[in-house]
């Protein structure tokens, strides 16, 4: 089994959704930043790939059908050259709701790394910090201009390096028939699945 799906939108874009919409759809199971947070096992890997070093990316997706949300989003453009075949999923939102929603969930987790209550979620912060504030966001998660320029260069950059036929830029408020479409899939009778909201996150995470 390779990757059919390649999701490079960051986090706090709707990623939750998307991968729970996936898995409906029939790209299960689809790699997300709580699959690491579940399998604690997947976790030196990601040191790894955060620190720099080469890693086995089929192996890491070994078993999954498509990813979204970090720490795989990180590497989108070395996945889409390993999966050739994959599609691509740019997941948005407004940029400053994204901004107000990354303040309020993943930044003081991934700020709180040392101080957390034990020692594999310490270092799951500690990979977050390396995989998106230093790799991404060169040390800065503070500043809102900033940060929402980089998210914005993102998505210049996806929008720029993968050909039209193989990427669909999404905003999950669009609902499945976009989704649909650019998968080839039927538009199933349930509605969209809405999940992991800031206050969820939260509550979730601590």
């Amino acid at each position: 089994m390779s990757l059919e799906v390649i999701g490079a939108g960051f986090g706090r874009t709707g990623t939750n959704s998307l991968k729970l919409a996936l898995e409906q759809l029939g790209f299960g199971p689809c790699h997300h930043m709580f699959e690491v947070r579940d399998n604690p096992e997947q976790l030196p890997a990601w040191v790894a790939a955060s620190s720099g070093e080469t890693v086995d990316w089929n192996q890491i997706f070994r078993g999954y059908r498509s990813q979204v949300d970090g720490p795989g989003a990180r590497y989108w453009q070395e996945l889409s050259e390993i999966f050739p075949d994959a599609k691509v999923i740019l997941s948005v939102r407004d940029p400053n709701s994204w901004f107000d929603s990354l303040r309020a969930t993943i930044v003081p987790f991934i700020n709180a790394r040392g101080k957390h209550d034990d020692d594999l979620t310490n270092a799951r912060a500690e990979m977050a910090y390396g995989t998106i504030v230093s790799s991404i966001f060169n040390n800065c998660i503070d500043d809102r201009d900033h940060v929402i320029r980089v998210y914005e260069d993102h998505i210049a950059k996806v929008t720029s390096t993968i050909p039209e036929a193989r990427l669909l830029t999404f905003d999950v408020s669009e609902g499945w028939g976009p989704l649909c479409n650019f998968l080839g899939v039927k538009v199933p009778d349930t509605p969209f699945p809405r999940s992991n909201s800031s206050q969820e996150f939260v509550k979730r995470v601590f």
